[in-house]
């Protein structure tokens, strides 16, 4: 059989469309498409940075417009539609794929046997005594285990039971209750999920083929240098990854692929081919206008983005300030299957203000020529502009803010028009 052959353009299209962002906050935020989005993803990652709005928040209004913050709150940590586990990074993952996660929450002993022995054997009390406390005493956080001011370090430092709760946490004792300030509240896992007891496990070769097939299909189509990169935890390593996804070629439930300029083998699921096919003869790759989370799955692989689209991307947070180029918090700009710039921005709910600090456009949309990676024709600028004016609008209500002011372009000559738009 022969190796299909796939345009860059099927990977882009179908990559949009398995984000959840081939319509652009144009879906509605209920129990069924919350999960349904956190499962076809991997996960919706949480970070703690709130110069705009949380991570997650972010990532939800990028793919359902203006939600009810209070229906999200009750979906996650009242009928727990989502709980906080680890797939990328910390996520919220749907509750329906308990069965995968519990495969592996009941081998993180096994992984920290083998790889943290020395600390798992030292603090082996310490663990068992925070548990303790959370079982007696819970919900707690991380706070209740601080060391009182002026006592000597010991037993109960902060650092050895930060740890401990992490450990917890992996391996499936306690969950994350609810969250105070975005503060997480730890309670025993039978509280969270009480459901989890009765669930069976996957089989850990089960889980490590799941966690292959569902990132496959998160992509559309993945190299092998993505799936690494995509669904990173627990650490698998590449020798075992290459082993598995060998065996999905074998039993043909991926198919290996040669995607247009790519030299290495990409893949996809075979019940996927046709979907690639079909992907490629679209006429657009999405359709509206949003702005990306810094942590959005869109972005887990960078590099990805940056093949297919052109589009180099790097959260500045982590750059030292003289050093930065387009700002702090720079959220990605994608309309209509495009990404056209970025916009450093912040809120400021003392004054009821979203500052666009500086919206940065890529330079080939600055200066109306064609996309420098995968295309779906010319871009109408003016309608593009105006695209970005009304997202920044609506996300300016979703955080609460009653305003959007403009203080800086990159090229200056589009701030009028963007200035314009905001106001609108």
């Amino acid at each position: 059989m022969s190796t299909p052959s796939v345009s860059r353009r099927a990977v882009a299209a179908l990559f949009l469309e398995r984000q959840w962002l081939d319509r652009p906050r144009g879906r509605k935020l209920a129990a069924s498409t919350l999960a349904d989005f956190a499962a076809r993803t991997c996960g919706v990652q949480i970070d703690s940075v709130n110069v705009v709005d949380r991570a997650h928040q972010i990532t939800l209004w990028s793919r359902f417009g203006e939600y009810d913050r209070d229906q999200l709150e009750r979906l996650m940590y009242r009928q727990r539609v989502l709980f906080e586990y680890l797939t990328h990074v910390a996520c919220f993952v749907d509750a329906r794929d308990l069965p995968l996660h519990k495969a592996i929450m009941v081998d993180t002993p096994n992984r920290f046997e083998r790889r943290h022995r020395a600390w798992l054997r030292k603090q082996r009390d310490l663990i068992e005594a925070v548990a303790s406390a959370i079982a007696e005493r819970g919900p707690l956080g991380n706070a209740d285990f601080e060391r009182p001011k002026g006592s000597k370090p010991g037993w109960w430092g902060w650092k050895p039971a930060g740890h401990a709760l992490d450990y917890l946490l992996k391996a499936g004792r306690i969950g994350v209750h609810s969250r105070v300030h975005f503060h997480k509240r730890f309670a025993s896992i039978d509280v969270v999920l009480p459901r989890l007891d009765a669930t069976k496990p996957m089989s850990l070769e089960e889980a490590h083929r799941t966690r292959l097939t569902r990132s496959l299909a998160a992509m559309g189509a993945a190299s092998m240098a993505d799936l690494r990169a995509y669904w990173t935890w627990p650490m698998w390593p590449m020798p075992e990854q290459r082993s598995m996804l060998g065996q999905l070629i074998d039993d043909g439930t991926v198919t290996e692929l040669r995607v247009e300029h790519e030299k290495a083998p990409w893949y996809a699921l075979t019940a996927d081919v046709k979907a690639l096919a079909a992907a490629g003869r679209r006429r657009t790759g999405s359709s509206g206008t949003t702005l990306l989370s810094p942590f959005d799955s869109f972005l887990w692989h960078r590099e990805r983005v940056h093949g297919l689209w052109r589009y180099f991307y790097r959260i500045e947070i982590y750059v030292p300030g003289h050093k930065r180029q387009h700002g702090y918090y720079s959220l990605p700009v994608l309309h209509d299957g495009q990404l056209v710039g970025r916009v450093d921005v912040k809120t400021h709910r003392e004054r009821g203000e979203l500052e666009a600090k500086h919206a940065h456009f890529e330079p080939w949309f600055a200066a109306g020529g064609p996309p420098p990676g995968v295309s779906w024709g010319a871009i109408d600028r003016d309608e593009a502009i105006a695209g970005i004016g009304e997202a920044l609008r609506s996300l300016a209500r979703h955080v609460g803010v009653e305003r959007v002011t403009l203080t800086r372009t990159t090229p200056a000559k589009l701030k009028p028009a963007l200035a314009r738009a905001v106001r609108a």
